[in-house]
């Protein structure tokens, strides 16, 4: 089944998702409606609010700024701007824009436009741009539309004035007048039909009569009507027809001339619909009106604008059963709030083909009325023919597609422009989006620095070890030019294998997955010559694998927008540096003795020792003269200057108390690029420590005697509101809640258990919190911000901070209550009285075994966190749990520290 097109569920790939948002993102746009923009001079004449808003004065206008369109246009518009999110700072920087550089910031607002097709008819007519000077600022020559009843209006205004010099008097006179009204009007039109500047014409007689057009015009009912105008328009202020027969003929009369025109391109006929000013009468202003109108003319293409909002639904089902009309929606963009233009656009999409749907900015007057409409459109495509693709409700190659007939295609087609398809080509340097493609990425990632070697792609498995695919670059680079994807065949026994690539009994070496890799989290490193990113797992048919790591941290992520919540994670890298002892038996066991934290020379370690403790002059938490050893003061430093060359920016460095034990402090990310980050520090810390001869190690427990070594996580709710206890007390409750569970991911090996001690500065045992308590597992610093300590090095940190994140944000979603009071000393040295006054009853397990029961026993921590995960997991542990029993202890130690 070709699902490319037709689609699937579940099925679309990232990069899938990354070409559509390239298209939508680069493809030129037929502005099929607007309107002239206003001279310089006359800017100040009209308000600016009125932007987003049909209401043009009074204060029907000044009350747009409580509108949520309002408030997306001055987010977008703050931002673009580089000033500060009020309309006042919005204003005084456009208004300097007009003045240092008016024909730049034009420009940039139209960025984009293939073309304008430009009705020109609206009032103020003066204070306009003629069509021409527009060509300055689109890739190809507009073309304009003729407003029929601004032609019909200038015709009687002509004639109006000079009826009383008419040698002629009574009913002949104004009969005359009626049939050179005709005349004209006949004239103008048929000139515009011949006219290649000419593109279509357009009825406003939704704001003058309504739609409900007649199906036959009485002349006779016309000529009186003609006539009781003519005969007291000295004592009329014309300017407009509000006849309905008079208005009824026009749109006949145009639609006829169309009709009997000799060509068989026929120019289409535009009806304003639905949303307007204060003059429509809403009840008339849906295009349902116009069927039997449409019905009347079936080789006359009629175009249906601005959606017929808040008529989306009768817009389609006519474009749609009628071959002849055509459905725009334009306006709206940015009229209208974004859920709204997404429901614009679903609604249309309900049943009309997107052959028939045409796109435009309607933009009048303000050049910012084009920049947000094209924005916002971009911002609601890429939103809604996502989530298309996602479901499985188009391909992404067919939603490619609807995207360039919508935007350019089907309007190049109907208005006969005969233009031909050049993708935007877009500023080098240029920020790509969220869904930018996969080649865009990778093309900005490489631009400033030579080709690598080779490419890695890179996963964390069920035992935290760190696995990779390296790709030459070359033939990385063969794929992308064959069109070809870049994914990797990866056994499914992947999240089955232990440190050793033994594989858990009940699982057989069968089967595939894919291996995506995400090219967002492009870094070079973490050697030279290498570049490298994570990936995400997923079925042959492009379905997510439940057990994928990272789609898991993923999957909380998403759960948590679901519900308004974004996160931050900072994490603290805590590492042991040993030097390595030259000509040491590289398969020998690691001698106890010589890690002892008192012993601090090469020379004493054991015959058989492969790494020693550092040489010292006296090691403790934050002490300075640690950095006075030139090696590793070195090797420190270009642990910084490498991470900070691949734009990860090292917040703090400091000695920790442990011989040897350092901490290096990264900064705060979204989730997923937090955790990406934290994997590849560690590879380039680990890279470049070995290139200098020594060995670094997150072994939990190093020295009995000594603090242990940790992977403490920072974590605050970044989303508007975070700060409430309102919305941080729930989220933390649910971790509270789930910690027993939670605790099989963050201390996941019998090391980490050597490291839970009371009265270590490891938050001990005990669950609860405290602020400022680094005896407590969650310490609360400020508001959302919390840090986890009970992690360390051989936590998997995508399962960790997934089932982290998922027992918050549950624990928000059901309203959870802190029971927990603030523990404001060591929990070990609360009195029971105490306890029970600060409701902390449990204590975290005590053992890989037990915190492998407490997960299996959390029957809500399972389900949201996914029967097949756990099951996978825990028969991953325990085989490695296995495994680790036939060692002795000095034996397990060496081997932890070999690969941690």
């Amino acid at each position: 089944m070709n699902t490319a097109w037709v689609g699937a569920r579940s099925s679309a790939t990232p990069s899938q998702l990354e070409a559509l948002a390239r298209a939508i993102r680069n493809t030129p746009i037929i502005d099929n409606h607007a309107h002239p923009l206003l001279k310089l001079e006359a800017l100040k004449k009209h308000p600016l609010l009125s932007i987003t808003s049909e209401a043009h004065n009074g204060d029907a206008v000044h009350s747009a700024i409580h509108s949520l369109p309002h408030l997306r246009a001055v987010r977008q518009l703050s931002e673009l701007l580089k000033c500060n999110n009020t309309w006042e700072a919005v204003v005084a920087a456009i208004e300097q824009k007009r003045i240092d550089f008016p024909l730049e910031w034009t420009a940039q607002c139209l960025q984009g436009i293939e073309t304008l097709l430009l009705d020109d008819g609206l009032d103020n007519e003066d204070d306009a741009q003629d069509m021409v000077w527009h060509n300055d600022y689109t890739r190809t020559e507009c073309k304009r539309i003729v407003r029929i009843e601004k032609v019909a209006a200038d015709i009687i205004k002509k004639i109006g004035k000079t009826y009383d010099a008419s040698p002629k008097t009574g009913n002949d006179v104004l009969n005359d007048a009626y049939d050179d009204w005709i005349v004209a009007f006949d004239t103008i039109i048929n000139e515009a039909i011949d006219d290649p500047d000419v593109v279509a014409f357009k009825s406003v007689i939704c704001y003058r009569t309504g739609l409900d057009v007649d199906s036959t015009v009485d002349e006779v009912e016309a000529r009186a009507a003609f006539a009781d105008i003519i005969s007291n328009f000295a004592l009329l202020d014309f300017t407009k027809l509000h006849e309905d027969n008079l208005n009824d003929l026009v749109v006949h009369r145009t639609a006829m001339l169309i009709r009997d025109s000799p060509s068989k391109l026929k120019k289409p006929l535009q009806f304003h619909t639905g949303l307007g000013d204060s003059d429509i009468t809403l009840a008339k202003s849906s295009p349902a009106h116009l069927q039997d109108f449409i019905r009347a003319y079936p080789t006359v293409p009629i175009v249906l604008l601005h959606a017929g909002y808040p008529f989306m639904r009768e817009v389609g089902y006519l474009a749609s059963v009628y071959e002849h009309v055509y459905a725009d929606i334009g306006e709206v963009f940015p009229c209208i709030s974004e859920d709204g233009q997404e429901q614009v656009l679903r609604q249309i999409l309900e049943l009309c083909p997107w052959s028939k749907i045409l796109w435009s900015t309607d933009g009048h007057w303000f050049p910012e009325t084009y920049l947000l409409a094209v924005t916002q459109m971009r911002e609601v495509f890429t939103n809604v023919l996502s989530s298309y693709v996602r479901k499985g409700h188009i391909g992404y190659k067919a939603a490619i597609e609807l995207v360039r007939d919508m935007l350019f295609r089907n309007a190049n087609k109907l208005y006969h422009l005969d233009i031909d398809f050049v993708e935007l080509d877009e500023e080098p340097g240029a920020e790509v989006g969220p869904y930018a493609s996969d080649l865009e990425l990778f093309q900005l990632f490489l631009k400033d620095q030579p080709p690598p070697d080779f490419v890695r792609i890179c996963w964390n498995d069920y035992t935290a070890t760190p696995r990779m695919r390296m790709v030459p670059f070359r033939k990385f680079m063969s794929l992308f030019e064959q069109g070809k994807s870049t994914d990797i065949s990866i056994p499914t026994a992947v999240f089955g294998l232990i440190q050793n690539d033994r594989l858990v009994p009940t699982l057989a070496p069968t089967g595939e997955y894919r291996l995506h890799p995400d090219f967002s989290s492009l870094r070079p490193g973490p050697t030279e010559g290498h570049v490298s990113m994570y990936g995400e797992f997923r079925e042959k048919s492009g379905a997510p694998v439940a057990l994928c790591p990272r789609s898991l941290l993923q999957k909380a992520v998403d759960l948590g927008a679901e519900n308004g919540l974004s996160f931050l994670l900072g994490f603290e890298v805590e590492f042991l540096l040993l030097e390595r002892v030259e000509g040491a038996d590289t398969s020998a066991t690691l001698s106890l003795s010589s890690l002892n934290p008192f012993k601090h020379r090469p020379s004493e370690a054991s015959a058989s020792g492969r790494f020693s403790t550092l040489t010292t002059d006296g090691h403790a938490w934050s002490v300075s003269r640690y950095f006075a050893d030139p090696k590793v003061s070195k090797l420190l430093r270009d642990m910084v200057h490498a991470l900070d060359s691949m734009g990860i920016y090292v917040e703090q460095l400091h000695a920790e108390s442990a011989t040897g034990q350092f901490e290096l402090v990264l900064p705060p990310y979204p989730p997923i690029q937090a955790v990406d980050t934290l994997l590849h520090t560690r590879d380039v810390m680990f890279a470049l420590a070995t290139a200098a001869g020594y060995k670094i190690t997150l072994h939990p427990k190093p020295f009995s005697t000594a603090c242990g070594t940790a992977c403490h996580t920072h974590m605050s709710i970044s989303s508007p509101g975070g700060d409430k206890p309102e919305v941080y007390e729930p989220f933390y409750a649910g971790v509270l809640k789930h910690l027993r569970a939670i605790t099989a991911f963050t201390y996941s090996n019998p090391a980490s258990f050597e490291r839970l001690r009371d009265g270590a500065w490891a938050g001990g045992r005990w669950i609860t919190w405290g602020k400022q308590n680094r005896e407590t597992p969650l310490r609360k610093i400020e508001g959302s911000h919390w840090e986890l300590k009970a992690m360390d090095g051989l936590a998997n940190p995508y399962l960790a901070m997934a089932a982290v994140l998922l027992s918050g944000i549950h624990g928000y979603m059901d309203g959870e209550k802190l029971t927990w009071g603030d523990c404001e000393i060591d929990p070990a040295k609360l009195t029971p009285n105490d306890r029970a006054e600060l409701g902390v009853k449990d204590m975290l397990p005590a053992s890989v075994e037990g915190a492998l029961t407490a997960l299996k026993g959390d029957e809500e921590f399972v389900e949201f966190l996914g029967q097949e995960v756990v099951e996978r997991y825990c028969d991953v542990k325990e085989f490695e749990m296995e495994f680790l029993a036939e060692m002795g202890e000095e034996e397990r130690r060496n081997w932890i520290m070999e690969r941690y």
